[in-house]
Parts: C-alpha cells; sequence; structure tokens
C-alpha cells in the first residue's frame, strides 16, 4: 500500500511489530503482534502500549487523529509479515463491534488494491465467505496470493 504511513520495527521474530502514533495527544507507542494459533493461522492484534505497566490496550481509544496513518500502518505490517510466511492466514477480529466495522469500511475502501495481493474472507454466521462489500462480518481471514510461475 502506498498511502501515508509510520516507519515500524520488527522483533527478531519478526512476530511483533512498534510504531508511535503522532498527534494532539503526543506520542502513542502502537504494539502490533501475530500469535500462531494453528499451523498456519494466526491471530493479529495491535493496541496502545501503556508505558507504566508494560500491558498493550485494543480497547483504548487514542484520539490522535490519524486513524487512517495507523491503520495504513497495521496493512503494511500484515504485508511485510506474509512476505516472510507466504502461507500464513491472518485473523483479524476488532476488540469491539465498532472496531470491526471500522476495519470492514478500510477494507471495503482499499479493497481493490488488497485484492490484487490478499484472498480476503468474511466470518458470518460462523462460516467463512469471500469479503463483500455491504455484507457485515464478525471477523476477517486474510492470505496471500499465490506467485504466478510465469509473469
Amino acid at each position: 500500500m502506498k498511502q501515508d504511513r509510520y516507519p515500524y520495527y520488527a522483533a527478531k521474530s519478526f512476530f511483533d511489530f512498534e510504531f508511535e502514533s503522532l498527534g494532539p495527544n503526543g506520542r502513542i507507542r502502537k504494539i502490533a503482534t501475530f500469535i500462531q494459533i494453528n499451523q498456519d493461522i494466526f491471530s493479529f492484534g495491535f493496541g496502545d502500549l501503556d508505558e507504566r505497566t508494560g500491558e498493550i490496550s485494543d480497547t483504548v481509544i487514542s484520539n490522535n487523529g490519524d486513524g487512517p496513518k495507523v491503520l495504513n500502518t497495521v496493512g503494511a505490517i500484515i504485508f511485510d509479515f506474509t512476505a516472510v510466511f507466504r502461507e500464513a492466514r491472518i485473523y483479524v477480529e476488532g476488540s469491539t463491534p465498532s472496531r470491526t466495522r471500522w476495519y470492514q469500511m478500510n477494507l471495503t475502501a482499499f479493497y481493490e488494491e488488497i485484492n490484487n495481493s490478499f484472498m480476503i474472507y468474511g466470518n458470518r454466521n460462523n462460516k467463512w465467505e469471500p469479503f463483500q462489500s455491504g455484507v457485515n462480518y464478525m471477523a476477517f481471514l486474510g492470505q496471500r496470493r499465490p506467485i504466478p510461475l510465469y509473469q
């Protein structure tokens, strides 16, 4: 994705990433992480790092005025992670229904670009189906498209 995003840093394992949100509420450290839940399925989550406790909160609302830039950064992290772990399927679910809707709105807005590299599925009524605009989903699953043998 070519949209404006923050620089980010990966841990040696390439499962954890960090970046800073900059806005009217100052610098807010964000942590993004991939947790392997099955052989090739990774749950993705991100949130604010509480500097005092070291805990990561995916429910706090930062209101730093940079939501699109944060989401573009998260998209770039997923893109880089799946470049290394090509067979990985990435599971994403918002910590609240409104966050899940926000993810869906952004998937819809950038679907053409995302669809070039990823196959996206939505979970509706406990069943996975190819992502469709205008359908409300509870969670999302994405996987890199295979690399064509001949281009």
